[in-house]
């Protein structure tokens, strides 16, 4: 009775230690295989990607603004698009602050992808929120286009959404990132942009 109750801690291990190993197997081939998929998308493999100049001179439409001498607008003509840029010193900071709040609070501590919020949202299969960076939702807005319903094509988009959003975040500071995505959001009612919003809502 001694030798069974003995061998029975021992086999609980074994069983416990078997889990761990898969866990590091799965984890492990699972890091490989994104490293695997963000390099084939640097390199092109998985579609169109945006070279030096279009991530210079990124394509937006923007609206024709007619202007007083005294600097008020008179007004706007545009054909889809209602947006005029606006700088980052034009932003006020409360706005910035909230969009960091709720939608990256990591973004000054990453490069472009937040590797907390990812294997978070992986982990939890989405059901604690997304993961997506200001960098990352920048370079959708720009060069990816609307998620696909495919989980498939969704999937090859997120990571050129990384591979993007690092380029972004070398190519430009924080604060012109942050700009550009004020810039570029569609706040709905022909809100294109933090500025066009802010007349049509205020």
């Amino acid at each position: 009775m001694a030798k069974k109750k003995a061998a029975q801690p021992k086999s609980k291990a074994l069983d416990f230690s078997k889990y761990i190993r898969w866990f590091w197997i799965t984890f492990a081939g699972g890091t490989l295989t994104m490293i695997l998929l963000f390099l084939l998308a640097s390199w092109g493999f998985l579609g169109d990607m945006p070279d030096h100049t279009r991530l210079e001179n990124p394509e937006t439409n923007l609206a024709t603004e007619i202007i007083a001498s005294d600097g008020e607008t008179l007004g706007k003509f545009y054909f889809n698009d209602n947006r005029t840029p606006v700088g980052y010193e034009d932003l006020p900071k409360n706005l910035v602050d909230a969009l960091i709040a709720t939608e990256d609070v990591r973004y000054y501590e990453h490069s472009g992808i937040d590797a907390r919020g990812t294997l978070r949202a992986i982990t939890s299969l989405g059901t604690s929120g997304g993961a997506s960076t200001i960098s990352q939702q920048v370079s959708r807005q720009l060069f990816v286009g609307v998620a696909s319903t495919s989980t498939i094509s969704r999937l090859t988009q997120k990571i050129k959404e990384w591979v993007i959003a690092t380029r972004l975040e070398r190519q430009y500071t924080k604060e012109e990132i942050i700009a550009m995505y004020f810039n570029v959001y569609d706040f709905g009612n022909n809100g294109d942009g933090i500025r066009s919003a802010a007349r049509i809502y205020f």
